[in-house]
């Protein structure tokens, strides 16, 4: 085991290394800058920013600058808001973060229990119900949805906040402002949970279906063991095999479909720092956000192997 997970974290850190260049390379081969769209600074002007912050200079020697630089925390200098790229993105990421962790949960949750309950009542009202509304969720775009539950609990019945992280003007503090902070994150956690745990759900009902008709369940059934035993402790331990997997890029994911949710919510995550930056060719800043993502996804990639290994022992490395 000990030999599998060192492989796999070589393997992982190669395959940083090698998206950091490919996501520098990217951008760096994209036409114009912030420099040049700012249409108010001379042509002396423009030439003397992009020496400053070597943006003159070859590709390759760009690159390795960068990555010394990142190695060390350093990921460049955001022009359109004069502040240090990781200083900007502290300020707002862990907003994101807060939503889709809890999206997160939720969605985990929800699914596991209905797929596993759909799955041992096939063909049953509450399967039908679950099918309906799963393929309801999936059916529907995330602006629309998003729209109809302001109207719905902001508007109409006036029970939520239809925008913002706190109320206007509020002073609150400590326990006051977490339950003003939580009240605002109830329609944006609603709405991401609802678009992620239609797919899920059906992958743990799927798998649940494929393994409570094998020999093995079977065999756990005649001999005497109690159904919830057969259920939660032998079929779900291999149905949730293939759903490990997707947990690489669920959180990923969350992040960027959260990007919607916080232009129509108005929450002061990054996914709007990431917009303006794509309006302004704030490279720096979309090259360490894109690189957040890309690492989320690698470190999720490892950590579901590590956790394969641990179920099913069949895939370790010899």
């Amino acid at each position: 085991m000990k030999r599998y997970i060192l492989h796999r974290f070589l393997q992982m850190i190669i395959i940083l290394f090698g998206t950091s260049f490919i996501i520098f390379f990217l951008f760096a081969m994209l036409p114009g800058d912030y420099i040049d769209s700012n249409i108010n600074l001379s042509p002396e002007r423009a030439q003397e920013l992009k020496a400053l912050y070597g943006l003159d200079q070859p590709i390759l020697q760009r690159y390795f600058t960068w990555l010394g630089n990142a190695l060390h925390g350093d990921f460049g200098y955001s022009l359109k808001h004069q502040e240090n790229v990781i200083s900007l993105l502290n300020k707002y990421v862990w907003n994101s973060f807060i939503v889709a962790i809890i999206a997160l949960f939720l969605t985990w949750t929800i699914a596991l229990l209905t797929g596993v309950f759909s799955a041992i009542k096939q063909y049953s009202w509450f399967d039908g119900c679950v099918t309906f509304l799963v393929f309801a969720a999936m059916s529907f775009p995330s602006f629309f949805i998003s729209l109809l539950f302001i109207k719905w609990f902001g508007v109409d019945l006036q029970i939520l906040p239809i925008g913002g992280m706190i109320d206007t003007g509020s002073h609150s503090t400590g326990f006051a402002y977490i339950l003003e902070v939580g009240k605002h994150m109830i329609l944006p956690v609603i709405i991401l949970t609802l678009l992620s745990v239609g797919s899920l759900t059906r992958y743990f009902r799927t798998g649940m279906l494929e393994v409570i008709r094998q020999d093995f369940i079977r065999t756990a059934r005649a001999k005497g063991l109690k159904e919830r035993t057969v259920i939660f402790k032998h079929a779900l331990k291999n149905a949730i095999l293939p759903a490990i997997t997707l947990l690489a890029f669920e959180l990923p994911g969350l992040f960027s479909g959260a990007i919607i949710m916080e232009q129509i919510f108005n929450w002061p995550g990054v996914g709007r720092i990431q917009l303006e930056s794509v309006s302004f060719r704030d490279y720096p800043v979309l090259m360490a956000f894109t690189l957040f993502l890309s690492s989320l996804t690698i470190i999720g990639n490892f950590l579901a192997d590590i956790t394969y290994a641990a179920v099913d022992p069949r895939i370790r490395l010899k």
